[in-house]
C-alpha cells in the first residue's frame, strides 16, 4: 500500500502541473518505483486518473456539504463555485478534464461514493429555489464558467482575474438579471 500511495501522490503532482499528457514512466520515476509497480496498482492511465478524480471529488463534496450546512443557498453555491474554480486553476489536469480534453471527469467522479455533478446541481437548485440564482441557469452553464476560469488563469491571468470572473458570474447569475 505504501507504493500505491507514492504513485498516487506522484501522479497527483505530475498531472496537476503538466496535465493529462504525462507518461506513466514519468510518474513512476517521480514516485521512485518502476513502471510495473504503477501498472500493478493502476492497470491503465485512466484508472490512475480516476483514483485522483475521486479523491478530489470527495474533498469537494465535503466542502459542498459544509457550505450547505453553514450558508444560505446562494452563498453556498457561489462559495462552492469559487472552490472549484481555484481547484481547476491549480490543477491543469482537472482543468483539461473539465474542458473535455482527454478524460471523462463526469464518469470518473460518478463512480465514487457520491456524484460531484449531482452535488453541483443540488446546490444550484437550492439557490434557484431561494431566489438567489436565475431560473434559466443550468449545471452546464456553471461547468462552462469553471472551464473559462481555469483556462484564463492557465493562459497567464493572475488569481485576481479569477476573482473578477467570479464576481462577474455571480452578478450575472443572480436572480433579477434574467
Amino acid at each position: 500500500m505504501r507504493n500505491r500511495a507514492k504513485v498516487l501522490q506522484a501522479a497527483i503532482d505530475a498531472f496537476a502541473t503538466d496535465g493529462l499528457s504525462v507518461p506513466i514512466h514519468e510518474i513512476a520515476r517521480r514516485a521512485g518505483v518502476g513502471t510495473g509497480t504503477v501498472s500493478r496498482h493502476f492497470p491503465t492511465k485512466e484508472s490512475l486518473y480516476e483514483a485522483i478524480v475521486q479523491s478530489v471529488a470527495k474533498r469537494l463534496i465535503v466542502r459542498a456539504e459544509a457550505l450547505r450546512a453553514t450558508r444560505d443557498p446562494g452563498a453556498a453555491l457561489f462559495d462552492f463555485l469559487a472552490s472549484m474554480a481555484e481547484e481547476g486553476a491549480n490543477n491543469r489536469a482537472l482543468a483539461d478534464a473539465l474542458a473535455g480534453t482527454g478524460f471523462d471527469i463526469a464518469a470518473a467522479a460518478a463512480k465514487g461514493d457520491q456524484d460531484l455533478n449531482h452535488v453541483l446541481a443540488d446546490l444550484l437548485t437550492a439557490a434557484q429555489r431561494a431566489g438567489a440564482v436565475r431560473p434559466d441557469v443550468d449545471a452546464a452553464d456553471l461547468k462552462a464558467f469553471l472551464v473559462g476560469c481555469a483556462v484564463r488563469e492557465r493562459d497567464g491571468a493572475a488569481p485576481m482575474a479569477r476573482d473578477r470572473m467570479l464576481t462577474i458570474v455571480r452578478d450575472g447569475l443572480s436572480a433579477g438579471n434574467e
